[in-house]
């Protein structure tokens, strides 16, 4: 059949979000536009493409990195650590205003260092913090988005495996591209900490205090030794997982090997090791790793054609077009990645739109990791908009007769606003993505 490229691509991007709204699997509606076109514009010999583009994705040794990383998290969720550092931090903060959702944003941070998956952590605070916040009668709203956007965290914060995917993709260093999200997680973090702290100062009820009991219920000298005792083996695993990629001691797929076999020895050292656990967290990271290669197949196949079909020009020209300039073209494509993130998975997105707008990208003149990690930063919505954020379903799941999912998407408003404004304050000061890129080995 002979179509144009400007048709071709608008069926293709029609055909994507109707198999999306039917509720059929990302992966599948990929592969099937993928399959339906390629015989259109190439007939038979399409599969050809398909084999070559398939195994160049399972023959990348960075991806490796990515059931490593996993295994990891599913390890460190069994290992007991986060519920050691929620507790001794809810001693520490519980008496300021806030100082449990104050908590469940720091502890969040942390756990996103260790773990690079977000499913864990919204669900892991969502069991620690949830009941704790109803018992001190915490608003419901503040309580459900805290938790959201800190459990979020660790989809940016490396080691990340959006990163390692969106550094295969865009072929840049898997290291560059973590050192480069440090900072814009940490601006975040600390984006949510400023708010809850002023929302529940100027309004205490929203976030009552800890009673004076409870916290005399230990001693100082008891909550130093519980800070010791779940601060540091998290800071050994975070600095032996990160310190060994930025000083070059390790590339990011031998480091993830570090890092699953120390969070194996906290598991051991928590004393939480048992063999029925082990077998858990090896299935659910070979269900999670098989999920993520399955769309990587399905979005290159797909990728491919409409590359092939001319899909790319006639986007790339068109956002050209619109003649907006260098910074309206940016925020352009950056509004396009925040819509597509309300109904798409985040790797589709990037398996998607890396091969159109990295060009633009680069033909403005833009850094390619800069522009990777703002995405990156972007893609923390995705998580969190409705219909499809992931994170609304995860503590949604943690108690689903209690929770009214109504006052769940009113509470990660204004947390969708600050991730807005960190994104903001990335574009308006580069260095803050740029400078720790340019201090490690490569």
């Amino acid at each position: 059949m002979d179509l144009s490229p400007e048709l071709m691509t608008v069926l293709m991007f029609t055909g994507l979000l109707i198999g999306l709204f039917m509720g059929h699997p990302l992966a599948f509606v990929l592969g099937g536009l993928a399959v339906i076109f390629g015989l259109i514009g190439w007939g038979p010999s399409v599969f050809y493409m398909f084999m070559n583009r398939i195994w160049g994705t399972m023959d990348n040794y960075v991806l490796l990195a990515i059931p490593l990383f996993i295994f990891m998290a599913q390890l460190l969720d069994r290992s007991g650590v986060a519920e050691d550092l929620f507790k001794t931090l809810r001693y520490l903060l519980g008496q300021i205003r806030g100082g449990i959702a104050l908590t469940v944003i720091m502890v969040s941070t942390v756990f996103a260092a260790c773990t690079g998956i977000i499913g864990a952590s919204v669900v892991t605070m969502g069991l620690l913090a949830i009941p704790m916040m109803r018992k001190y009668e915490y608003n419901e709203e503040l309580s459900y988005g805290s938790i959201c956007a800190g459990g979020t965290l660790g989809i940016l914060i490396p080691p990340s495996i959006m990163l390692v995917v969106m550094a295969s993709q865009a072929t840049l260093s898997v290291g560059k591209l973590f050192a480069g999200a440090v900072f814009p997680g940490l601006i975040l973090s600390i984006l949510y900490l400023g708010y809850v702290a002023i929302r529940c100062y100027i309004k205490p009820e929203l976030g009552p205090p800890i009673s004076r009991e409870e916290r005399e219920q230990v001693t100082n000298i008891q909550i130093a030794w519980m800070a010791v005792k779940s601060l540091v083996p998290p800071m050994i695993l975070i600095l032996g997982v990160l310190g060994s990629i930025f000083f070059g001691i390790a590339t990011p797929t031998e480091a993830s090997g570090v890092g699953a076999f120390l969070a194996f020895l906290m598991v051991v050292a928590y004393g939480k090791f048992t063999w029925r656990g082990l077998y858990e967290a090896v299935m659910q990271t070979a269900k999670t790793n098989t999920m993520v290669i399955i769309i990587l197949c399905g979005a290159t196949c797909f990728t491919g054609v409409f590359l092939g079909i001319g899909g790319g020009d006639v986007v790339t020209n068109f956002i050209n077009g619109l003649g907006l300039g260098k910074w309206g073209t940016f925020w352009v494509m950056m509004a396009i990645v925040f819509l597509l993130g309300m109904f798409i998975d985040w790797i589709g997105i990037v398996l998607i739109c890396f091969p159109l707008f990295l060009p633009i990208a680069k033909q403005l003149g833009f850094d390619p990791i800069w522009f990777v990690i703002m995405m990156a930063v972007n893609l923390q919505a995705s998580f969190l908009t409705p219909p499809f954020g992931y994170a609304l379903f995860y503590i949604k799941g943690v108690d689903p007769e209690g929770i009214d999912i109504k006052k769940v998407y009113k509470g990660i408003v204004p947390f969708v606003i600050l991730m807005l404004i960190g994104l903001a304050i990335c574009a308006a000061f580069p260095e803050a993505i740029m400078w720790l890129p340019g201090m490690i080995v490569d």
